[in-house]
C-alpha cells in the first residue's frame, strides 16, 4: 500500500451494517468506497465517512459484481476489499483473487460460509462436531438416518443465522422435504439434533495471533428463539469459569483448523445435555449479529467494528495493537414487540447502558462488574418483556 496516497478500501454490504467500520476507515485516512444494493440506497449510511457510494441491482450475481469492480479498478487502485455482511464474504474473496488484493481467498472463505466445508475441515482436524452427512448421495443419507436417530437438522450450507433451517422428526418427513428441494438438495447439510446450551466466542485476530476472545452464552439457543418465538438473550461468561476457558481453547483450535489469519470472527458451540461435551456448530468471519457487538462494547469498551477496521488497515510499519479495554460483564435482551415503538422507560436500573431503537423491537443492554447482577437483571427483564412487549412471527425461509 503506497505511503504517498490515501489507501482505498472497498466495502461490500448487501445489508445495512458496518457504519462504525466505515467511520474508522475514514478516521484512519482512507478513501472509502461502499458498494451496496439499490434497495438500500436511502438507508442511513454514514455518508460523511464514504467517499464513493455505489449501488447495484443486487449482489447475488457474482460475475456482475466482479465485472463492475474490475471496471472501477481501471481508474482506482483498490488496496483492501472487505465484506461487511456474511452473504458477501465469498464475493469479496472472489474479488481479491481476481484483482490480486491481499486478504482471505476463495478456499478459506468457504470455510467461513459453507456449513459443510467448515464441518468437514473441523472434523478432519480432530474437533468434535455433531454427526452430519452431506445432502448429496442418497445411499449415504439413508445410512445416516439408520445410524443416527431423529430428530435431525436440515441446514442450508450458506445461509446465516437460523434462516431456512428445519428440524426433521422422521425419515418420511426428510425425504419429502428433499424431494421438494429438487436441484437445491446439494446446497444443504443434514446434522444430528443435539439438545444443549449454545455459546459464542467473539474474536479479534492479527497475524494468526488471537489478541482478544470473549466467551458468551445465549439464554436460549437461536434456533429455538426464531422457531419458538422466544427472546434473544446473550451474556458474558465469567472469564475464569471452566466453560469460558474451554471455549476459548476450542475457539483457537477452530480458527487454526480453518486457517484464519486475521480479522474478527463469531464462532458458535453447543454444550450437549447428553454428554456435557462442547461441539463446534459454525463460524463466521464477521462481527456477531443481533446487536452482540453493542453488548460486547458495554462489557469491554471495544467496538469490534472499529477494531476490525484497524486490523484490516494495519501494515508492517504500523502493526495492529489491541485498544485498551476493561473486563466487566454485560448482557443483552431483545424481543419483537406488539407496539410499533415500544416504550422501555419503566426499565430504569442504573446498569442499563443501551436501548434498541427499532420498529417493533424492544431491547436493552446492561453492564455490571458483577456477572451475577447481569443474570439477575436479564431474568427479571425476560419475565417483564413477555408481559410488556413480546410478539412472534414465523421464522424466515429466505433472507429478508
Amino acid at each position: 500500500m503506497s505511503e504517498t496516497r490515501r489507501p482505498v478500501v472497498l466495502c461490500l454490504a448487501s445489508y445495512e451494517k458496518g457504519a462504525d467500520f466505515l467511520r474508522e476507515c475514514r478516521r484512519q485516512g482512507c478513501h472509502v468506497m461502499l458498494l451496496t444494493v439499490e434497495r438500500l440506497r436511502d438507508a442511513p449510511w454514514p455518508h460523511d465517512s464514504i467517499d464513493e457510494f455505489l449501488v447495484m441491482p443486487n449482489m447475488t450475481d457474482r460475475q456482475a459484481v466482479v465485472n463492475a469492480v474490475s471496471y472501477l479498478a481501471r481508474t482506482r487502485e483498490i488496496d483492501k476489499i472487505v465484506a461487511l455482511e456474511d452473504y458477501d464474504v465469498q464475493t469479496a474473496a472472489a474479488l481479491r483473487e481476481h484483482l490480486r488484493c491481499p486478504g482471505m481467498g476463495d478456499t478459506t472463505a468457504r470455510y467461513f460460509r459453507d456449513k459443510l466445508a467448515m464441518r468437514v475441515q473441523a472434523l478432519d482436524k480432530g474437533l468434535a462436531v455433531p454427526p452430519f452427512v452431506p445432502v448429496l448421495n442418497h445411499t449415504r443419507i439413508h445410512d445416516f438416518t439408520q445410524r443416527v436417530p431423529p430428530p435431525w437438522m436440515l441446514k442450508p450450507r450458506s445461509d446465516v443465522a437460523t434462516i431456512g433451517i428445519h428440524k426433521i422428526e422422521s425419515a418420511d418427513e426428510l425425504w419429502s422435504r428433499l424431494e421438494g428441494l429438487g436441484d437445491r438438495q446439494s446446497y444443504y447439510v443434514l446434522e444430528k439434533y443435539v439438545p444443549g446450551d449454545v455459546y459464542h466466542v467473539d474474536t479479534i485476530m492479527y497475524a494468526r495471533e488471537i489478541l482478544f476472545a470473549e466467551a458468551n452464552k445465549y439464554g436460549t439457543p437461536p434456533f429455538d428463539v426464531t422457531h419458538g418465538g422466544g427472546l434473544s438473550i446473550s451474556s458474558t461468561l465469567p472469564r475464569d469459569d471452566a466453560d469460558a476457558m474451554a471455549l476459548r481453547d476450542l475457539n483457537a483450535r477452530v480458527l487454526a483448523a480453518l486457517n484464519f489469519v486475521q480479522g474478527v470472527t463469531h464462532t458458535e458451540f453447543i454444550k450437549a445435555h447428553e454428554d456435557g461435551r462442547f461441539y463446534f456448530l459454525e463460524t463466521a468471519a464477521r462481527v456477531g449479529g443481533a446487536y452482540i457487538v453493542d453488548m460486547m462494547q458495554a462489557a469491554t469498551g471495544l467496538n469490534l467494528w472499529a477494531e476490525w477496521a484497524k486490523v484490516e488497515l494495519a501494515t508492517d510499519q504500523r502493526p495492529y495493537r489491541l485498544s485498551e479495554h476493561r473486563e466487566e460483564y454485560a448482557g443483552i435482551i431483545i424481543s419483537l414487540s406488539r407496539q410499533e415503538w415500544p416504550d422501555t422507560s419503566d426499565y430504569n436500573d442504573p446498569e442499563i447502558v443501551w436501548r434498541l431503537d427499532k420498529l417493533h423491537h424492544a431491547g436493552l443492554v446492561v453492564r455490571s462488574t458483577d456477572p451475577e447482577r447481569v443474570q439477575e437483571l436479564l431474568a427479571d427483564y425476560a419475565k417483564r418483556f413477555y408481559e410488556d412487549f413480546h410478539a412472534a412471527q414465523p421464522p424466515l425461509e429466505t433472507p429478508p
